[in-house]
């Protein structure tokens, strides 16, 4: 992963140094905005959401074109249940960015995979309540009688049954065990969570 972002920045470098910032507007051909709208978006979004806020950076990394304290947007200890390699595996494995629309025009994007499709047929074979019946007749049943089973004969009383190799007597000639294993509870009702800090850059 690291090598990867390594990469990913050095590429992104090279080519702000040969191409320059943009500075005509490109978002809706290629998703990216140039430098006046990015401050402009930034600033919208640090007065409607309060967690997101400029950034000035360190100053042997900062881009001449911004303004020296809006370097980036940064919004911290942002609550997460999962890893984000894992949000990360499942957002490719589900194919990545999809637009809910058919058409090619402005449309909503699902940036969680694939929608579910669904046909006409599901809905279609959905029964209403009015269709249902109940049946009256007869009594009510125990579950073993339904599947062809007989009726079972009532439990039998723990304090009637006397077995003398059922105890379990303390012994003291027994070898008592000598440490004892870890377990982690199944559910200790805590719930794990992870923070990150999210940029925009």
């Amino acid at each position: 992963m690291v090598l990867k972002q390594k990469l990913h920045e050095s590429f992104k470098g090279a080519m702000e140094r040969l191409t320059g910032p943009r500075t005509d507007s490109a978002f809706k051909e290629k998703g990216v905005l140039s430098v006046s709208e990015f401050v402009i978006a930034g600033d919208n979004l640090v007065s409607k959401c309060p967690t997101w806020s400029w950034e000035a950076g360190e100053p042997k990394k900062r881009k001449p074109y911004l303004p020296p304290d809006k370097q980036f947007l940064v919004t911290r200890n942002v609550p997460c249940l999962r890893r984000a390699i894992s949000v990360e595996e499942e957002y490719e494995a589900a194919g990545g960015e999809v637009l809910l629309d058919n058409d090619d025009s402005d449309g909503w994007l699902a940036t969680h995979g694939k929608p579910k499709e669904t046909t006409h047929d599901e809905e279609e074979n959905i029964p209403s309540m009015d269709s249902l019946s109940i049946s009256t007749e007869g009594g009510i049943r125990s579950i073993p009688t339904y599947f062809g089973g007989e009726e079972e004969d009532d439990i039998p009383d723990m304090a009637g049954f006397e077995d003398a190799d059922n105890l379990l007597d303390a012994d003291p000639a027994t070898l008592q065990p000598t440490y004892f294993v870890a377990q982690e509870p199944e559910d200790d009702n805590i719930l794990r969570t992870r923070t990150y800090d999210i940029s925009i850059t």
